[in-house]
């Protein structure tokens, strides 16, 4: 009788879960996605890696650590004859706007001539380059080193205001992005305080359902007959709470400093083919005057 009742128990639960062609529904799949995001984020390209390498939780992502295959040689080859692409995008970017001599003063504090290249190197400050220097804390080098950046500035567009972008590691993102705050006495703007976190509870995807409709493409409607909205991708990073503050400024200065995480994706190329392949792939787009 236990038997009976154990295998009558065991199929009411199977009966309840989908078919596979159901899970493999688009909507559902975001909605799953999105769920196993809540701790650790993933790359653009984790679902190419996930397939091929064995991946690791580090600094609030997913990253592919080494390949489930033997593909050494193969990256080898690729370094040396071809091109390697390796996916950077879990650096943070920080982004600073305002006026040029401002950014130049306040940035002066945190490096040193001494070292190599600054903030006010010619070639970097054109936008030509991309520089690589270490930071410290305000006033303090020799001593507290924050840990190595790279830059790049926004070419000129004839105004005062400039643009740049600094790209560091997980790892020294909120030391830096504290001194940074600190020297520019940054607040945070009422506007821009809190970011909208994208949630997808189990209530809002049991009102979501797809429904056939003579042979056309599956429309998703509510139960009320209206177009569902289609579950967002989670916005942020994950060195970020969703309710934390991603953007400050200065009221004195003006300038702005804003966290572009996961916002601008960063890929590496290596070996001989690489400008090969990146004239091949990007077109310049045809400037319009007005």
């Amino acid at each position: 009788k236990k038997q009976a009742e154990k295998a009558v128990h065991q199929k009411k639960e199977q009966s309840k879960t989908k078919c596979r062609k159901a899970r493999r529904r688009h909507i559902n799949l975001v909605a799953e996605f999105n769920h196993r995001q809540r701790k650790n984020i993933w790359l653009e390209t984790h679902i190419w890696h996930a397939k091929r390498f064995h991946m690791v939780k580090k600094w609030g992502y997913c990253l592919g650590n080494s390949p489930t295959e033997k593909s050494y040689r193969a990256c080898y080859r690729a370094m040396t004859k071809h091109c390697l692409l390796q996916d950077l995008s879990y650096y943070c970017c920080l982004e600073l706007k305002g006026k040029e001599n401002e950014l130049l003063k306040q940035l002066a504090r945190i490096c040193s001539i001494d070292t190599g290249l600054t903030f006010q190197e010619a070639c970097c400050l054109s936008g030509r380059f991309e520089g690589s220097l270490n930071l410290y804390r305000a006033d303090r080098y020799p001593e507290d080193m924050l840990g190595p950046v790279t830059f790049i500035w926004k070419p000129r567009d004839g105004s005062e205001n400039r643009q740049l972008w600094i790209w560091v590691h997980p790892a020294l993102k909120q030391d830096i992005l504290r001194e940074l705050k600190a020297i520019f006495q940054c607040t945070e703007p009422e506007e821009m305080c809190i970011t909208e976190p994208v949630t997808t509870s189990v209530q809002e995807e049991k009102k979501v359902e797809v429904v056939r409709s003579l042979g056309n493409k599956r429309k998703k409607e509510d139960k009320e007959g209206e177009k569902a909205v289609p579950v967002k991708k989670i916005i942020g990073d994950g060195t970020r709470d969703p309710f934390q503050s991603y953007s400050w400024i200065a009221q004195t200065t003006g300038v702005a400093i804003s966290d572009r995480s996961m916002e601008i994706l960063r890929y590496r190329l290596i070996g001989p083919l690489s400008h090969s392949v990146l004239t091949e792939t990007l077109k310049a787009a045809s400037v319009q005057t007005v």
